[in-house]
């Protein structure tokens, strides 16, 4: 069996007060993409064919600690899963720690694997972190809350996107420190305004560049404080004509939408960089 495990990006994060338990409350928009994990499990019973004697595996080359993928397993046994032991293997394609939730998308594949057989799986995917339960069932979302909030939105008109990960690696915790001591976030009753209006501009299935004024980073200057030189990668989307350019999440990776896939393509080409990624944002069909 081979399962996809679709990226997600942050069309925009607004950051607003700090809650009693030291999380944000945050309102955003999230939305699958093309790229995914592509995770496989063995189905034979034989020493070859990777049913582990020994208990549960993740096999995930390139990506060191500990793995989501390997707690979500953990989870589910927790919970009284009681499928054979698996040996999940993780081709990743999604960049690691570059702020488009490729180890939260593996954990919840995996989680998808007990749909019917474990209850209250949005419970344990929450457990697990925050981007977890809108990856369960990848599809355009109202996030709210510390991301434990979610209101399903109807696929979006089809779009491309550019990114430019630029190594991954910034703290998401380092990062909203930054916010913090930079004196971003907005008030409750402005949050919720916001989520009004982007609720009424994604629920009729329009493409995000039709409501492009509502698409906001209040995370960018505070990641451009630690990272400069993710001021470099937003404008080069910019020259290369990219008609919305963001920051996804705490970052690092930047991202420009656009109309089509060929649009994409050429903007990409013209930015010429190695770590640069073209694919189809919106909806998760046929990925899941």
């Amino acid at each position: 069996m081979r399962i996809h495990a679709p990226a997600k990006l942050n069309l925009c994060l607004y950051l607003g007060p700090l809650r009693a338990d030291g999380l944000h409350e945050l309102c955003s928009l999230f939305e699958p993409l093309a790229l995914s994990d592509l995770i496989a499990l063995p189905t034979s019973t034989t020493p070859e064919g990777g049913r582990s004697r020994k208990g549960d595996e993740v096999i995930c080359p390139g990506v060191e600690g500990e793995n989501l993928a390997a707690g979500a397993l953990a989870a589910l046994r927790e919970a009284g899963w009681i499928a054979p032991p698996l040996r999940v293997e993780i081709e990743k394609r999604i960049p690691v720690a570059a702020g488009l939730g490729g180890g939260s998308a593996d954990a919840a594949a995996v989680l998808r694997l007990a749909a019917g057989e474990v209850a209250d799986l949005e419970e344990i995917a929450l457990g697990l972190g925050a981007d977890v339960p809108s990856q369960l069932r990848p599809a355009l979302a109202l996030v709210r809350g510390a991301g434990e909030s979610l209101e399903r939105l109807p696929d979006p008109e089809p779009h491309a996107v550019v990114l430019l990960p630029g190594g991954g690696g910034l703290s998401t915790a380092e990062v909203f420190a930054e916010a913090d001591r930079l004196g971003l976030g907005r008030p409750a009753d402005e949050l919720d305004a916001l989520a009004r209006g982007l609720r009424e501009a994604a629920g009729v299935g329009a493409s995000p560049l039709s409501y492009s004024e509502l698409l906001v980073n209040d995370l960018e200057p505070a990641a451009r404080s630690l990272r400069p030189e993710i001021g470099d990668a937003l404008d080069a989307l910019r020259a290369a004509g990219a008609p919305l350019v963001l920051l996804t999440g705490s970052g690092p990776t930047a991202f420009g939408l656009f109309a089509d896939l060929g649009e994409a393509q050429e903007a990409a080409d013209a930015i010429d960089r190695e770590d640069v990624i073209v694919c189809a944002a919106g909806s998760a069909e046929g990925l899941v």
